[in-house]
């Protein structure tokens, strides 16, 4: 979580975004794991339906986001970016993309390190064609073993891949 919200204040300060937006940021990247470690089972027992059907592993997003909302957290946004930090979704806004990517590209993770090293130096400046490669490197990835691609995911690459047309016709 420290990697993530150390990756979140590096590119907030890269963009200038004011201190209170990038302690925003850093809280988002404090927040977004906390229930990593629970089991499945405790997780469901926390989300209603449709939420609570999720994979196991992903779980731990919407389960935060629910208990957060429960404390009080009325940023709409925040509880957004965290609940779907590990699928993507179409709503997320500047913020929720940074988190999504910073989860991805934290340092720590042990794969394709040189490629997500690459990555890490195009953001912020690159970030929706950085969302592109990791979207479409997830989904690739559940696609060569046969899995389903979540809505969300979709909707997220669909969002992305829009931005991306929009910006090509606009070029023209």
């Amino acid at each position: 979580m420290r990697r993530v919200a150390r990756l979140l204040e590096q590119w907030a300060d890269k963009e200038g975004l004011d201190a209170g937006e990038r302690d925003r940021r850093v809280a988002m990247g404090h927040l977004h794991d906390t229930l990593k470690g629970a089991s499945a089972e405790a997780l469901r027992t926390i989300l209603d339906p449709p939420m609570a059907e999720l994979p196991g592993p992903v779980l731990h997003g919407p389960a935060a986001a629910e208990l957060l909302g429960r404390e009080g957290v009325d940023d709409a946004s925040l509880l957004r970016a965290i609940r779907f930090h590990t699928l993507g979704h179409a709503d997320l806004d500047d913020a929720g993309r940074a988190l999504y990517a910073a989860d991805f590209l934290e340092p720590g993770r042990d794969l394709r390190n040189k490629w997500r090293a690459r990555l890490r130096e195009r953001m912020p400046d690159e970030r929706d064609a950085v969302l592109r490669e990791i979207v479409r490197a997830r989904i690739e990835h559940l696609l060569a073993r046969g899995r389903p691609v979540r809505p969300e995911t979709m909707g997220f690459w669909n969002s992305l891949a829009k931005g991306e047309a929009w910006v090509r016709a606009s070029a023209v």
